[in-house]
């Protein structure tokens, strides 16, 4: 007899959880989250879950109360006898703090999969982490997913005439790499140098872009703060027009803002974290597709890497 499967949402991520369970094939599981007058909130299923593979999505961008509604989610359907319990993390918060870059600071990343884990989540699938090392902060599989499988179809139906694929800063060094390798072009990199957190206070370009249409791609666009600056120092080297491709859009105060007055013609994000304005500029490419596809393969013990192999 196959294993019954349940799809559920926290609040944060329900526009999204629906589209999954929708493209899955089934209907959201229904989940009431009581809030308190002190601020404490209570969420529980209403639907009988024991013996469930239970797919539990939500984002944990801030604030914290997302990340918490999740760990209690995971333990409620843990007490009430679910089969299996997976945690669908479409943005996974505080993975910028994966290791210690000055003294006294928390390796907050790895805190997130020990609270995870203590709270009882069996498997975690979750798409462009900011630092692939954060799998292994886990001592439970992790299905680590990429964009690219949504970004790089959508960049050869666009057919660009001269493109180049363009990182922010170095630390993007791989992640432009390969999609140079899939869309068989060149690629640069801007160097960037920081005063503070969100603040960049100098940015070189290594590599030749007159005359061609680049696309800067990173996992994550927080105050945009890097990406308007690497676009006008590509626009002031040459470049014929440049386009921008994020994972996870932040938007963080006037992101927005920045990108509008920037030369970045057109910004493509995902649905990872829901939109807090719309932009004629920014175009939102869905995850649903991909997301209910894995949980079918990890429902039927098919592989989920192929689903990454390009052209191949």
């Amino acid at each position: 007899m196959p294993n019954k499967v349940k799809i559920f949402s926290g609040r944060t991520t329900q526009y999204l959880a629906e589209k999954i369970a929708r493209s899955y094939g089934t209907e959201l599981g229904t989940v009431i989250v009581t809030d308190f007058c002190d601020g404490e909130f209570q969420p529980s299923f209403e639907e009988n879950i024991r013996g469930n593979d239970i797919f539990i999505v939500q984002s944990t961008f801030a604030p914290a109360t997302n990340l918490l509604e999740l760990l209690m989610l995971i333990d409620a359907a843990r007490r009430a006898s679910a089969r299996n319990i997976i945690a669908v993390i479409p943005y996974f918060g505080f993975a910028r703090q994966d290791r210690k870059d000055k003294p006294r600071v928390s390796i907050a990343a790895k805190l997130m999969a020990n609270l995870l884990s203590t709270a009882g989540v069996q498997r975690i699938i979750t798409i462009d982490l900011h630092a692939d090392q954060i799998q292994g902060f886990f001592d439970v599989p992790v299905d680590h997913l990429f964009a690219s499988s949504i970004f790089v179809p959508y960049l050869k139906k666009m057919n660009y005439p001269n493109l180049t694929m363009a990182s922010p800063d170095t630390g993007g060094t791989r992640r432009v790499a390969t999609y140079a390798k899939f869309l068989s072009t060149d690629f640069v990199i801007c160097y960037k140098q920081r005063g503070k957190p969100n603040e960049v206070t100098k940015m070189a370009l290594v590599g030749d872009v007159k005359g061609r249409d680049v696309v800067l791609v990173d996992d994550i666009v927080d105050t945009a703060g890097t990406l308007t600056k690497a676009a006008n120092i590509i626009m002031d080297n040459g470049a014929s027009s440049v386009r921008a491709m994020c994972t996870h859009p932040i938007f963080s105060n006037n992101a927005l803002e920045r990108i509008e007055k920037s030369p970045i013609l057109e910004m493509v994000v995902t649905d990872t974290i829901p939109l807090k304005k719309e932009s004629n500029k920014v175009k939102v490419l869905s995850t649903a597709s991909l997301f209910a596809e894995v949980i079918k393969r990890v429902e039927s013990h098919e592989s989920i890497s192929s689903l990454f192999k390009f052209g191949e």
